[in-house]
């Protein structure tokens, strides 16, 4: 199997809901009557079909407000780069790459969230956003990080209207979600559908994520989508779509979302320093904390992620964390494992105190750890 980014072609893509209100058709109509040839027979079925397209219609209507909410803040983005000439026909090229992308608002400021991949070999000059109303536009600064895939552009013009950014954390496997985007280059198709699974990491991906914690679902995700929003029922964005896992390059069932507050985090750190400034605990991970590990600390399941060593002068010293402790909770939240802790470290502002429920010795205890600027994000800082 191959993980593919969404990149974008020309092509037909199929959309949302014909097999759910197929479904749902099906369950709510009569049974067919033989003596329903007669015009009262026929008025009455017409009668009752009206009322059953009523309740229908008025569940519908939810999902028809949600995109109508959201789909004036969903960008077309396309970007050109040039390509060095080959060393066969010593000719070059221009390659034109698209995706999606969503207004976000800080202040008064509105800017573009989307996939770094989208863009990533384009000069500015070379990015087109294309808006819900037809206007083209471009982008006056871009900033990215290649650790998330995401990327931040400021933009300018009359009308524009932001998306509101949901809580990803509260976002649960089996939510009903749209996705909105421009999936071989179809601006503004919309596509429905659950989520799938959470807390998706160490995927294989075109490009290496360090941080990776990814949302996945079921919502028909095609090249040209990357960038584009996952969208809740209360019209909020709570992931933005980024891959698929397929053995044809389109759409089989499988696609990757970054969560909308790890993608919050980066952008307002992109827009704010000019880089990520990523917290940093300084404790060196075993990676072979597994199931029987786990069983013989009294464990009942696998959970948490061992200490394997502390760097000296780091926040973990300074909280007296341990090699041998097996980290449970970060902030109120249940760590996985080892990359989880790592994500979860990672979005955390610089100097916040954290609570940390740790197992040592069988014994469950809480400590207090001040997080601080991991060395990269000094150093990219200072760069």
């Amino acid at each position: 199997m191959t993980w593919h980014l969404g990149q974008a072609r020309q092509a037909i893509v199929a959309t949302c809901l014909v097999a759910a209100l197929l479904t749902f058709a099906a369950r709510v109509a009569p049974a067919a009557d033989p003596s329903a040839d007669s015009p009262d027979a026929r008025a009455s079925l017409y009668d009752d079909l009206s009322r059953e397209v009523d309740e229908l219609e008025r569940h519908s209507k939810l999902l028809k407000k949600v995109v109508k909410l959201v789909g004036p803040t969903v960008v077309h983005i396309s970007s050109e780069r040039s390509e060095q000439a080959s060393s066969r026909s010593g000719r070059g090229g221009v390659v034109e790459e698209a995706g999606s992308g969503v207004i976000i608002q800080f202040g008064e400021k509105h800017y573009v969230l989307t996939n770094r991949h989208v863009i990533r070999y384009a000069a500015v000059r070379d990015i087109k956003i294309r808006l819900a109303d037809g206007r083209q536009i471009a982008p006056e600064k871009v900033w990215t990080d290649p650790d998330t895939d995401l990327a931040v552009m400021a933009v300018d013009a009359e009308g524009l209207l932001a998306a509101r950014l949901g809580d990803s954390d509260k976002t649960e496997i089996g939510d009903f979600v749209l996705a909105i985007g421009s999936p071989f280059g179809l601006s503004h198709s919309v596509t429905f559908g659950i989520i799938s699974a959470k807390g998706r990491r160490d995927l294989e991906l075109g490009d290496a994520l360090r941080f990776q914690d990814f949302l996945q679902t079921d919502t028909r995700i095609n090249p040209g989508n990357s960038g584009g929003p996952l969208i809740n029922l209360r019209g909020q964005v709570v992931g933005i779509n980024t891959a698929i896992a397929s053995n044809s390059g389109v759409h089989e069932g499988v696609g990757f979302a970054i969560p909308s507050n790890m993608a919050l985090f980066v952008a307002k750190q992109l827009v704010e320093k000019g880089t990520v400034v990523r917290g940093y605990l300084g404790v060196a991970l075993d990676g072979q904390f597994n199931a029987a590990a786990a069983a013989s600390l009294g464990l009942v399941r696998p959970r948490g992620t061992r200490i394997k060593a502390i760097t000296p002068g780091s926040p973990a010293e300074t909280a007296k964390l341990q090699a041998g402790d097996v980290i449970l909770e970060f902030g109120g939240v249940n760590v996985d494992n080892d990359s989880h802790l790592i994500s979860l470290v990672s979005i955390t502002d610089v100097d916040q105190e954290v609570v940390l429920t740790v197992l040592r010795d069988a014994k469950s205890i809480s400590m207090v750890v001040k997080v601080a600027q991991a060395p990269s994000s000094r150093a990219a800082a200072k760069k």
